[in-house]
């Protein structure tokens, strides 16, 4: 999957979201889209890192200790 076909899954899933809602405002959608995304990221990279957390962090374009940060915000560690 390249990027391009990422950006139409999540539209496609936002689409879906904002149909579902009925005419309902959201709230806080942004939050929502980046914790909804970020722990699969996570999972998934440290997954192909074999759990090394270097690797994972460059592989991410962040630092170790940001990962590690978001880590502990996903209970991930």
């Amino acid at each position: 999957m390249n990027q391009c076909e990422l950006s139409a899954c999540i539209r496609h899933a936002l689409e879906r979201y904002f149909r579902d809602l009925d005419g309902e405002k959201p709230s806080a959608l942004y939050d929502m889209v980046i914790r909804c995304v970020e722990r699969p990221l996570l999972e998934s990279v440290l997954a192909q890192t074999g759990g090394n957390q270097t690797e994972a962090a460059k592989m991410l374009g962040i630092s170790r200790g940001t990962l590690r940060r978001k880590l502990a915000e996903h209970h991930l560690t």
